[in-house]
This record gives C-alpha cells, structure tokens and sequence, in this order.
C-alpha cells in the first residue's frame, strides 16, 4: 500500500504540497493516517520509496525516484524546494509485490505519460507472467521492474491508454480477472491510481473483494505551504490524494467507490467505473 498526489492548476513549488505542509506527502511517508490493508491494520509507513514526476518545458515529465524512504532524503528536498510545475505527481512506497529498488518506485514513465498506483492485484507473483505476454512487444522493452503496478501500465498503454484511457483501465481489469480464472487463483485487487499525459490527469478508485483504497479532491486553495509552513492563497488549483495533506474536512471531497475521474486545469467530471 502506498500514498500519492496528483497537482494540477497555476504552477507552484513542488515543495509547497510534498514536504512542506502539516501532512505533507513526506510526512505520510512515515505518520500515514488512512492507510489501511483488508484485515483492517493501519500501516502508517511507506518506507520502500518515492518520487516525482513533474511537467515544465518539455513535452516528456521529468522524473526522480530512488528506493529510500522519502523522509530522509534530502536530494528529494532540494529538488522539490527548487522546481516548479503546473501539474506534478508524487508517491511514496509501501511495497506489495516486487523488491525495494528504484525499478519499482512510482511513477512510472513512457515518453509523455505518467502513472501510479496505491493498492494491488493479489497472486499477481502466479499471474505475472501470463500478463506480461500480454504487453506490445514495443512496450514491453520499457518493463524493468517487477510489480503489478507497472506491468498494469504497461497493459494499459498495449490497451489503448492513449486514446481512451478509461477503456484501456475497463479492459486492464477484465483482464486480471481473466487471468485469476486461468490459474485458479482466487481474485482480489484494489486500484486506486492516477495517470497524465501532461494536459489531463485521470484516476480510478475500483476495488474487488475487499475494501476500495481511500481517494480525495479538493478546490481549496490554502492547503498550499510557504517556507515557514504557513497556509497561502492558490486559486484555480486541485489536488487529488490518496488522504489529505492538512486536516480532514468538509473542503476534501471523497471520490466514490469504482470511479473514474477526468481533470484539466481544476475542473474535474466523475464517471462510474466498470457499472455492473
């Protein structure tokens, strides 16, 4: 399980939701608060990684990832006090499936794209290799980690992410059922996950046989830190999180299970996601 943000709105500091904030995602690297597994057990440390993806000048993200644990990581300070987007990604690792190293720390990266995951596809150890076959071969060449989370990507993109995103995620999911039916294992997966292409970002929130990852929104803009931790004024900004960055209140608004959201700028449309 892990803890992400998707900014999207006036360019600011990366730092000015990452580390500087009361809850920052820094912050929820260690001292998570909504973090819970199927049995119930609160895990309040993603330790297993981070990183940030963000958009500037060129049409591809930047990107930085490394596999130690966000909060002592000052390469990761300095690099967020110093850049500044309108819309950037962050994450911080609890892993599921595969190793600690960089390969498997978020986000993920192919040419304008950006994608991560908090939640996971149980068994995906048997099934991994029954999904990989499934990949383009031209995409299966970026593959160089060893979680689910990439390898849904990667399905993803072989589905048609660029064109229909939301379709692409409908048929990444049929699949992994296809292929817990096929090795007869018992199937449970939970996404909660956003995804950009540098103009739009995309997320789901869709879980089966067991409890959906929490997912947020907010419009408000004083969730936005200076230097000194004090809240300022962003206009015409969202920020969409796995749990808030600053005290939970009537400002985050909870995406409903088995969503799919769509946002430019700040403006943001919610559809249902696979209505069965």
């Amino acid at each position: 399980m892990c803890r992400w943000i998707a900014y999207s709105g006036e360019p600011i500091f990366i730092e000015q939701i990452v580390t500087l904030p009361k809850h920052s995602l820094v912050e929820q690297s260690i001292n998570a608060e909504m973090n819970y597994n199927a049995e119930g057990a609160l895990l309040s440390v993603n330790a297993d990684g981070f990183g940030v993806g963000w958009y500037g000048e060129r049409e591809d993200p930047g990107l930085f990832r490394d596999a130690t644990p966000a909060w002592s990581d000052e390469n990761l300070r300095q690099i967020c006090h110093q850049i500044k987007s309108g819309l950037f990604f962050s994450h911080v690792r609890a892993r599921t499936t595969g190793p600690v190293q960089k390969t498997n720390c978020h986000p993920f990266k192919y040419k304008n794209w950006l994608f991560q995951h908090n939640g996971g596809v149980n068994n995906f150890e048997v099934m991994r290799q029954d999904l990989n076959e499934d990949i383009a071969p031209a995409l299966y060449l970026h593959l160089k980690g060893t979680t689910d989370s990439e390898t849904i990507f990667l399905l993803a993109l072989t589905y048609g992410l660029m064109d229909d995103p939301q379709k692409a995620m409908e048929k990444v999911v049929k699949r992994l059922r296809q292929a817990a039916d096929d090795q007869n294992v018992k199937f449970i997966m939970n996404l909660s996950c956003s995804i950009s292409n540098g103009d739009k970002i995309w997320t789901v929130r869709y879980s089966e046989n067991e409890p959906p990852m929490t997912q947020f929104y907010s419009k408000k803009s004083d969730w936005v830190c200076d230097e000194s931790g004090n809240k300022i004024s962003q206009p015409k900004s969202i920020i969409l999180v796995s749990e808030p960055i600053d005290k939970m209140n009537r400002e985050w608004i909870e995406i409903p299970q088995n969503s799919f959201t769509e946002t430019k700028g700040n403006k943001i449309t919610i559809e249902k996601f696979i209505d069965e």
